[in-house]
């Protein structure tokens, strides 16, 4: 098998400079969804939001917050149903992927989306955490495209900060 121009497979090079050239960047992804960066959540406690170490990004786990405010609070399953969840699981990655940019320089430097882990707070008998973390994926898929395809895991939990129905963290590859 011959290796395509610039080296390695297309999914380990992340976008391709060809895309990157058309405008397909991943901000220009998120513009044509509508979706700007927001502003980094500010910390809730002793941590920081995202910690670069050598090629890797590492967020703290982003909750559905917009402007300073959580969007909802309560139980999936009870409170809050899977499509509003999925919702919310989508916000807390941009909310993600802003702290990703804030260290790396703008999300043109992330190579790839490595792993999300996300943690749904449900009801007992819940058993979709996986449909609701596609929320997160799916947008992550949409501003990266194949680079933006990720191993995941999808946590049911009893309780998360101020209620919060979902959260998400992930870790990015970023260019040098």
């Amino acid at each position: 098998m011959s290796l395509p121009a610039g080296g390695g497979l297309p999914e380990e090079r992340g976008l391709a400079e060809g895309d990157r050239r058309a405008g397909h960047s991943p901000e220009a992804r998120l513009a044509a969804l509508g979706l700007t960066l927001p502003a980094v959540p500010p910390p809730l406690a002793a941590y920081v939001p995202a910690v670069r170490t050598g090629s890797y990004v590492y967020t703290a786990g982003q909750l559905p917050v917009v402007d300073g405010q959580l969007l909802t609070a309560g139980k999936v399953g009870a409170e809050v149903g899977a499509a509003e969840a999925a919702a919310l699981a989508r916000i807390c990655a941009l909310n993600a992927l802003a702290a990703v940019a804030s260290v790396a320089g703008g999300l043109s430097a992330v190579r790839r989306i490595v792993k999300v882990t996300g943690f749904v707070a449900s009801t007992p008998d819940f058993s979709q955490q996986p449909q609701v973390l596609n929320g997160a994926s799916e947008l992550l898929l949409e501003v990266f495209g194949e680079s933006g395809r990720h191993a995941r895991s999808a946590v049911g939990t009893a309780a998360l900060p101020f209620d919060a129905p979902v959260e998400v963290e992930l870790i990015a590859e970023i260019t040098d």
